[in-house]
């Protein structure tokens, strides 16, 4: 009678054992399924630095020149869509020829608006949910306003700078028009996970503007990525730290390199600089996705 007590609690005992180990190897299948998040990107036009010296603190590029690109992007997530950045003013998709704007340090064109493509990938404006630009630069809030029924993701101190009075009222009044539309606003104080599992993430990371931003992704096919804004315009001056002359902290904008580079070690990420004309050309365009 013993040996059958024993024999049938050891049954017992290995049947709940097989249930918690079914258990916990579900639970480790169900941590590690990403959401299906796709990564568009788009052309938001040209910029030709007539003056590359203005992007770093030294002497470095006196007389040189370089063309860099201006990308937007878009992210689709089963919870909304979100968009990146918003490219160089639409007025240029007007203009037979490239603009260059009082000072002569930038030539500036733009092909194509952003309602034309976010048609080639089936959307409008109306279908993204979240916009989100790295910082409030003429180059990256271009078509901003049209995005009007978006939730504005932007750090509260860019916030309160791109809408104080002395940019309202100031020589860069254009810079607070290209934004003033964006009525529905979440202020950030810090990182932000968009959709609250960890594959889309807004970095903060001050001092190229007093609320600059990156972007994290986790894309389930391609792994982990991150976006620049402008924290690096180019890969030089991502490995000799080179910071622009019109920056508005340039320790801010060390320790946020510093920042930068420890958080993309630790998720083994790719980045790419979203200036950088041979990253641009890396990334497929619509309706493709980031291979």
């Amino acid at each position: 009678m013993k040996k059958h007590v024993i024999i049938l609690l050891s049954l017992t005992v290995l049947v709940f054992s097989c249930k918690e180990v079914k258990k916990e190897v579900k639970e480790e299948v169900a941590e590690i399924v990403k959401p299906e998040v796709k990564l568009y990107t788009f052309d938001g036009g040209t910029v030709m630095v007539n003056n590359l010296e203005l992007f770093s603190q030294d002497t470095t590029y006196r007389g040189q020149t370089k063309e860099f690109s201006d990308a937007f992007y878009v992210i689709s997530h089963p919870n909304g869509n979100l968009m990146w950045d918003a490219g160089l003013p639409e007025g240029l998709v007007a203009s037979p020829e490239p603009v260059t704007p009082p000072g002569g340090n930038f030539t500036i064109s733009r092909k194509d608006s952003v309602k034309s493509q976010l048609k080639s990938i089936g959307m409008t404006p109306q279908d993204i949910k979240y916009i989100a630009m790295s910082h409030s630069h003429f180059d990256h809030s271009g078509h901003a306003n049209v995005l009007k029924d978006a939730i504005w993701l932007v750090q509260e101190t860019e916030y309160d700078f791109i809408t104080s009075d002395e940019i309202k009222n100031g020589e860069n009044a254009g810079l607070y028009e290209a934004i003033k539309e964006l009525t529905t606003v979440q202020k950030l104080k810090g990182d932000h996970d968009v959709f609250g599992d960890g594959s889309v993430i807004i970095k903060s990371m001050p001092g190229h503007t007093p609320g600059h931003q990156v972007l994290f992704l986790d894309l389930p096919e391609h792994g982990p990525l991150l976006l620049t804004g402008d924290l690096y315009h180019t890969y030089e001056n991502r490995i000799h730290r080179r910071i622009p002359v019109f920056n508005t902290d340039v320790e801010e904008t060390l320790k946020s390199m510093d920042a930068f580079e420890a958080f993309a070690k630790e998720k083994n990420a790719k980045v790419y600089l979203q200036h950088q004309k041979e990253d641009f050309n890396k990334m497929p365009k619509a309706p493709e996705y980031l291979k």
